[in-house]
């Protein structure tokens, strides 16, 4: 069964930490568990710090630190690719790059995210909905 790698954009950290029974909390649980590889970037890494420790969510410091460090030690961390594919946010470019690189270096990798319009229309870039089912499919999700 080959492995399934995921860039999760900084929204579904966010929808996952509000509600866990939700898609992208299902996506997040299936990182920590290991039926997704996250992974990451320094900058992505980041991001979901500053975004998490924004006042308007009000997370726990400590519920913030300990998701941030399971998916830190489940993570691999790759570098960015260049692209010219446009993208509508420019703090959204080092999500999608990185998931060129995983795509280069595995065949099974997706940046799944809950703002679809931000990028390029392509078969990577997926919801939270549609990465549990490729999970499914995939025989991972049992």
């Amino acid at each position: 069964m080959e492995k399934i790698y995921a860039i999760l954009d900084t929204n579904i950290i966010i929808s996952a930490l509000i509600r866990k029974d939700s898609n992208p909390g299902k996506v997040v649980k299936m990182a920590l568990s290991g039926k997704i590889i996250p992974v990451m970037h320094e900058k992505i890494q980041a991001e979901y710090w500053e975004v998490c420790k924004r006042k308007k969510f009000n997370f726990p410091d400590d519920i913030i630190s300990r998701l941030m460090h399971r998916l830190g030690n489940r993570a691999i961390f790759l570098d960015e690719t260049k692209s010219a594919d446009k993208i509508t946010d420019e703090k959204d470019i080092v999500f999608y790059e990185v998931t060129l690189t995983a795509k280069d270096k595995f065949n099974d990798a997706y940046l799944v995210t809950g703002n679809g319009k931000h990028f390029p229309i392509k078969p990577f870039v997926v919801t939270p909905a549609e990465m549990i089912e490729i999970i499914e499919k995939s025989g991972e999700g049992k």
